[in-house]
């Protein structure tokens, strides 16, 4: 029998949208879905760092074959960067390296910053990423005490907006294309305005049309996910094409 990508009609297969919660891994929150939607075959449709919170789309069933589909999609996020210090793993979970700024940056100064990064950018991921270099993964020569950062490589980024600014506090919201690091902005913004700079928080809003409105607390998710606690593969296929279908 065929289903030509689309789940079986008994089969609890679809997309989830959940807003994951800080201090768990994206693989983590996706074992929670699979444990408690029976075992089903499960996959994430782009990674969320443990002190990153937000919009994480699960697929279950057949609808992981669609996950490459899901992740080439824009994303949003919010964040604030400390221009304080820099950090082992440009977030609040490495160690500090303060940095002394004899006049801190205005606002003026740091839009004009920000909108350096706007539009198709060379970046460098973080140390403490999943990204391969040669063949391994970089958080795991970093936690090998190797922290060279891997090649950068090009990513679009749509708008960058300051939202607030009290030093040395920045908060921002992003617009970009698959591949983007908040992280590495938050490093780069302060490596541009001669200060420090590292994530306090991130915040990922939207992932294409799946926002923070469809999503699930972890905490909310019932015993038992059946197909009735999902969204369908073809009304999520459909959003893709015309995310106003929200």
């Amino acid at each position: 029998m065929r289903f030509d990508g689309f789940c079986p009609p008994m089969a609890p297969c679809g997309i989830l949208v959940l807003d994951k919660p800080l201090g768990i891994t994206s693989m983590t929150a996706v074992a929670i879905v699979r444990r408690l939607a029976g075992g089903v075959k499960t996959g994430h449709a782009g990674t969320l760092d443990p002190l990153a919170t937000g919009v994480l789309v699960v697929a279950l069933g057949a609808a992981t074959k669609s996950i490459d589909r899901l992740m080439a999609t824009e994303k949003r996020y919010e964040t604030v960067i400390d221009l304080a210090a820099f950090t082992t793993t440009d977030d609040a979970e490495g160690p500090r390296r303060e940095v002394a700024v004899s006049k801190p940056p205005d606002a003026a100064a740091v839009e004009a910053a920000l909108a350096g990064f706007v539009g198709l950018i060379e970046q460098r991921p973080p140390a403490f990423s999943a990204v391969k270099v040669e063949g391994k993964r970089s958080y795991k020569r970093a936690r090998g005490g190797d922290l060279q950062r891997p090649a950068s490589r090009a990513v679009r980024v749509h708008s960058i907006e300051l939202a607030r600014f009290t030093w040395p506090c920045v908060e921002v919201r992003i617009h970009s294309d698959k591949g983007f690091y908040v992280r590495s902005l938050a490093r780069d913004l302060g490596e541009t305005l001669g200060t420090g700079g590292h994530c306090v928080s991130i915040r990922r809003t939207a992932v294409g049309p799946f926002h923070l409105g469809l999503a699930k607390r972890m905490d909310d998710l019932p015993a038992t996910i059946d197909q009735a606690d999902v969204m369908p593969l073809e009304q999520a296929l459909a959003m893709l094409v015309s995310p106003s279908s929200t």
